[in-house]
């Protein structure tokens, strides 16, 4: 099965194909690269001229933290949860967190802080926070 990263790049070389009559890797990349930003800008997360410097907007930014915190919060769910290794949660958080909502993942983030009861750490935390994943590997073992 193909990801979705592979299906963009094979629709791009059928396309270069019939308009050029060859794909090259610079034709590609270009193609892909003007496509994505003209669909980040057209959303207003990024603007940018061409051949200039690329800027998030602020829904641009608030949109970026929101995928970490996405990737995060199931990263840890699945290490600290699932006991997952780390190398495998990696890769699954990143195929999990384009097929579920926000509200989904601000579930598996209240799961996990009643399960660890965070409450008892004394700190703020956050599950997309490394020094906090640590802090509770060492109570986990207590």
């Amino acid at each position: 099965m193909m990801t979705a990263s592979q299906e963009d790049y094979l629709k791009s070389i059928y396309i270069l194909i019939l308009h050029k009559n060859e794909a090259r890797v610079t034709d590609i990349a270009d193609y892909l690269q003007v496509r994505a930003l003209k669909s980040l800008k057209e959303l207003g997360l990024v603007d940018y001229e061409t051949y200039g410097e690329i800027k998030l907007t602020e829904k641009g930014k608030e949109e970026a933290t929101n995928i970490i915190k996405k990737h995060n919060v199931l990263k840890a769910f699945l290490i600290q949860i699932l006991n997952v290794n780390n190398e495998t949660a990696e890769e699954e958080a990143k195929k999990m967190k384009h097929a579920i909502s926000e509200d989904t993942v601000n579930k598996f983030s209240d799961y996990i802080k009643s399960i660890i009861k965070v409450d008892e750490l004394k700190c703020n935390y956050s599950p997309e926070n490394e020094r906090c994943q640590n802090c509770i590997k060492l109570k986990k073992k207590k």
